[in-house]
């Protein structure tokens, strides 16, 4: 039996996973066998966009903190 999956990687599979992050995880955990290019890809989109909104929320919340020192609410 033939493999003929194509296992390019995928810029646009990297970005769906980074749009959805629980869809890049989905796909990586079901296509790190299969696909190992292609799943990384997801799973590298998924993880980029979940550090990218802890970091967000870390710096607004700093931010808004010492926006309320600055006008004494604290």
């Amino acid at each position: 039996m033939e493999n003929n999956n194509i296992d390019n990687g995928g810029f646009l599979w990297g970005l769906l996973g980074c749009c959805i992050p629980v869809v890049g995880l989905i796909l990586f955990l079901v296509w790190k066998d299969q696909k190992p290019k292609t799943a990384k890809a997801a799973g590298i989109g998924a993880l980029v966009s979940v550090i990218a909104l802890v970091a967000f929320y870390i710096i607004f919340f700093v931010i808004m903190g010492a926006a309320g020192l600055a006008l004494g609410a604290f």
